[in-house]
């Protein structure tokens, strides 16, 4: 990790005021919830997701439970955004609320030698999992209780000893409780939606910018989890996902500028050639004839009295037009 290097970028995204775009936020979170549940299989996009959330129209293109689920994880987010700014403290009780919403109109029951759970309820699994086809098991679910218990009262301590003024400390904790959540796995589903979640709800307890994993990079970022565990060390994962805050920075700072550059060059050039023939047009006029005054001229050029007179004052400036004798009475000399 580069840290100067982000904390520059830090910077820099915030001078520019991108955060500061109507409706920034709002369509930020539309991408942060397309990415985290395309991870998951998801094929809606952010437009659809627009469309779904603001207007309530739905892509025939998609499936319900697509939609569906993208339609949870937001009123999830919603959810943990009013929690975060309350900044409440972590406990099972809230990580199982957060998950019955996650799996709302997703998750199902489950009938198991353990016992019976439902995943649209928040329940704790009572069951065995493994980490996909080949994969090794998670913790066993006897074990779960006791470790979301013990990953929430180190979070909290974690959070209050937390610098919020060190964007890169607020990061770090924010990706190793990312990655130390997923790894107790406490729900049949919906664990790698609810892991970034409590990321982003991290960072914006905060007062950092939330980060998203990019869709694109799903191979990666499933490649640092499991050398993470395998290594039984955090550090694949933090050097994945703070390449991918610089990623992020740097996409949206680039595409930023681009957007001003569109926009902006093209109207001042515009403006400054406007302004350079206005010049030459009243040099000419006051060649031929220096008793013209400020308001001939304006009607002869078609612009205000005001901007010819703020053309005849550069043009002053530049030495090309100087004025003899009084206001009244006087002459232009051109130069």
């Amino acid at each position: 990790m580069d840290r100067e290097k982000i904390l520059n970028l830090l910077a820099e995204f915030k001078q520019l005021g991108i955060e500061g775009q109507i409706d920034y936020k709002k369509f930020y979170l539309y991408s942060i919830i397309t990415h985290s549940t395309a991870l998951e299989g998801s094929t809606v996009t952010e437009i659809e997701n627009q469309l779904l959330f603001d207007e309530g129209i739905t892509s025939p293109k998609r499936t319900l439970h697509e939609q569906q689920m993208n339609l949870d994880l937001k009123a999830a987010y919603e959810h943990s955004s009013r929690l975060a700014g309350q900044h409440e403290s972590f406990s099972t009780k809230m990580l199982c609320d957060l998950s019955a919403i996650v799996m709302h109109n997703t998750g199902a029951a489950y009938n198991t030698i353990g016992g019976t759970f439902d995943a649209s309820k928040g329940d704790l699994r009572l069951v065995n999992v493994t980490a996909g086809f080949g994969g090794s098991s998670y913790l066993a679910w006897q074990k779960v209780p006791k470790a979301l218990d013990a990953f929430c009262a180190w979070l909290n301590n974690e959070r209050q000893r937390l610098d919020t003024a060190d964007p890169i400390a607020v990061y770090a904790l924010s990706f190793e409780a990312h990655l130390r959540l997923v790894s107790i796995h406490p729900w049949v589903d919906g664990n790698g939606r609810m892991s970034r979640l409590v990321m982003n709800h991290l960072q914006v307890e905060a007062g950092q910018q939330p980060t998203i994993i990019y869709k694109e990079h799903k191979e990666q970022y499933i490649g640092a989890l499991v050398d993470a565990r395998e290594n039984e060390s955090s550090e694949p994962f933090l050097e994945f996902m703070f390449a991918e805050l610089e990623y992020f920075l740097q996409q949206h700072i680039d595409n930023y500028k681009k957007s001003l550059q569109a926009d902006a060059p093209k109207s001042s050039q515009k403006t400054e050639k406007s302004s350079q023939k206005s010049s030459q047009k009243i040099l000419q006029i006051l060649s031929g004839d220096g008793s013209v005054t400020t308001q001939q001229l304006a009607d002869r050029l078609g612009i205000s009295r005001r901007a010819v007179a703020k053309q005849i004052k550069n043009l002053q400036e530049q030495g090309l037009l100087k004025r003899v004798g009084p206001d009244k009475g006087g002459h232009w000399e051109v130069v």
